[in-house]
């Protein structure tokens, strides 16, 4: 099998995560996108260490070794992933991720003590008074 096929493949799964990550606004479905990357990295180093394996007869397979160490990174990652999108959902109600872009706590702008647009030094002085 030539080089190109799963080359060309990996550049699909690749590209097609690459938008998930970008148009998803479901934290999970990016979680997913992010995971259909890396599937199509390890694709990429099976391909070429087998392509390389076929021209030089010594190898170590250090692809295949290394797309295993990014498999189980890829575990991990997906394990503290849900994790942390099952945290926020239960504590934001939410996993939406235009909703999740303010994580700093709010300032609380609704007590008596800050200014508002139509408070003035003198209504404050009077309210005190």
């Amino acid at each position: 099998m030539h080089l190109a096929y799963p080359a060309v493949l990996s550049a699909l799964l690749f590209c097609t995560g690459l938008y998930g990550v970008l148009a998803r606004r479901n934290a999970i479905l990016v979680l997913m996108s992010v995971e259909l990357m890396l599937n199509a990295v390890n694709l990429n180093l099976v391909a070429f260490d087998v392509w390389l394996s076929r021209t030089v007869r010594e190898t170590l397979h250090s692809g295949q070794a290394l797309t295993l160490f990014t498999i189980a990174i890829a575990a991990a990652e997906i394990g503290i992933g849900l994790a942390i999108v099952l945290a926020v959902h239960r504590n934001r109600g939410t996993s939406d991720i235009d909703k999740l872009r303010d994580t700093a706590e709010r300032p609380e702008s609704e007590g008596p003590d800050t200014e508002g647009p139509g408070s003035s030094a003198a209504e404050k002085a009077e309210a005190t008074a």
